[in-house]
């Protein structure tokens, strides 16, 4: 028995799974997803024979599993606001008007170095 599988289904399968790979190519190339991942390329025949076993009904499937997008990292920071809420905001001290740090003299200030409205209150304690 041989099956060419080039030419398996009108040579769908072939174009299927060079699909998948191409997918597995950009994924690879792609900067935001780690190399060192394992990428796959499944393909399933599913067969199922009729009562006489003469024929059998095929469904041919082709995917792939890519490396994920690597997570961002990034930092917030947690506190009380003035109704006992709890809140939280994004750490960044990229000169971000809006974040809020320490200065030198441990007072807090925003990115630009102004002391901040004050909002939370839990920040000034």
């Amino acid at each position: 028995m041989k099956v060419d599988i080039n030419n398996l289904a009108g040579g769908a399968m072939a174009e299927r799974i060079n699909r998948e790979l191409a997918k597995v190519a950009e994924n690879v190339m792609d900067p935001n997803t780690k190399a060192e991942a394992v990428r796959t390329v499944t393909i399933t025949l599913k067969i199922k024979p009729n009562e006489a076993r003469q024929m059998g009904q095929t469904d041919i499937e082709v995917k792939s599993s890519l490396a994920p997008a690597k997570g961002v990292p990034t930092q917030f920071v947690f506190d009380f606001d003035k109704e006992g809420k709890a809140v939280m905001k994004e750490l960044n001290l990229s000169n971000d008007k809006n974040q809020m740090a320490m200065n030198d003299a441990g007072d807090v200030v925003d990115g630009t170095g102004t002391s901040p409205n004050p909002k939370v209150v839990g920040l000034y304690k």
